[in-house]
């Protein structure tokens, strides 16, 4: 039944995204507010269309820790699914993305569109600059920053390192920085065709103020990253064994 799901799923975002990404061809000349709605609205059914398929919902914790005011959104990097899920969540955020997805069909063109914040890894740290000026002008704009600080995605259960860009944001944005564990890589593995039923559980963290120095932030957030994430994945693994 996994298998079938996952099969139909697969099918069906591929054709319904591309029929979407089609239709949507014409908002690229209506700005971006236009385009980020149009974003959202795809993002939403494909959300609706994991539930009803493959049988995966959601579950958000910690809403309290949502600043009222713009904010830095470090999050855990597992799938795809948080990737889509919180851009259309916090329905004007600049996600911090790899330069190469520029050039994915049809996603490149409306993230350029909707204002994203480009960095490209080859330069190394020559990429950091750049990165805090685009940061800094979209909280100046009234919109959060969401960026995933280990960098790319990582399997359920493995740590690596947390990049030295995030703490380089953290101190030239001086902005709180609001930590963010899920468990959806226990679902929507990085390279899985499977789609695994459930309930991924997005937490947002206690954040951490501006201030401190780049060592201990990097110290902070991580302990509360991975250790909250591991207990969503422990909890995960748990409900599939009932």
């Amino acid at each position: 039944m996994i298998l079938f799901r996952s099969i139909l799923f697969n099918i069906v975002f591929l054709v319904w995204s591309t029929l979407v990404g089609i239709a949507m061809l014409p908002i690229l000349l209506m700005g971006a507010p236009a385009m980020r709605r149009g974003c959202a609205w795809w993002i939403w059914t494909v959300v609706w269309l994991l539930r009803v398929i493959a049988n995966i919902r959601y579950e958000l914790r910690g809403l309290e820790h949502i600043p009222d005011t713009p904010a830095i959104f470090a999050s855990k990097h597992q799938s795809a699914w948080e990737t889509l899920f919180l851009t259309a969540y916090f329905k004007n955020p600049a996600v911090v993305s790899k330069r190469e997805l520029k050039f994915v069909p049809f996603y490149g063109l409306f993230a350029i569109r909707a204002g994203m914040i480009w960095v490209n890894r080859s330069q190394g740290v020559r990429a950091i600059r750049p990165m805090i000026h685009q940061t800094l002008d979209a909280l100046k704009r009234g919109r959060n920053v969401v960026v995933f600080p280990q960098g790319t995605r990582t399997a359920p259960g493995t740590r690596p390192p947390y990049q030295p860009g995030i703490a380089a944001l953290y101190v030239g944005a001086s902005a709180p920085v609001v930590p963010v564990a899920l468990n959806s890589g226990m679902f929507w593995g990085r390279h899985s065709f499977h789609k695994n039923p459930g309930t991924i559980v997005v937490e947002f963290l206690e954040p951490i103020p501006p201030g401190l120095d780049r060592k201990t932030f990097l110290e902070v957030l991580s302990e509360r990253i991975e250790t909250a994430t591991t207990r969503l994945e422990e909890e995960a693994s748990a409900a599939h064994q009932k």
